[in-house]
């Protein structure tokens, strides 16, 4: 099974990875602010589910930030190849 490929796909395919450093670059620091404003919210009227939405907000901007330092490795470990 996983030694006879069957479609057409590319011996070696590769994502966009500017189009994807683009989208986090946008999503991180949306994502920082609207961390800091939910937990702005959260002490401001001591509701829970401000503070949840501020857990939220820093998820997103967690997994942007691991995104953006992917995305640059394999861009400069295709510029070191010459592939880009």
């Amino acid at each position: 099974m996983w030694g006879k490929r069957r479609g057409t796909e590319p011996l070696e395919a590769r994502s966009a990875l500017r189009a994807r450093a683009l989208l986090s670059s946008v999503a991180l620091p949306i994502a920082i602010a609207a961390a800091a404003f939910f937990a702005w919210l959260a002490s401001a009227t001591g509701e829970t589910v401000w503070a949840v939405e501020s857990g939220i907000a820093a998820f997103i901007a967690l997994v942007a930030a691991i995104d953006l330092v992917v995305v640059w490795v394999r861009i400069r470990r295709r510029r070191r190849a010459g592939t880009l």
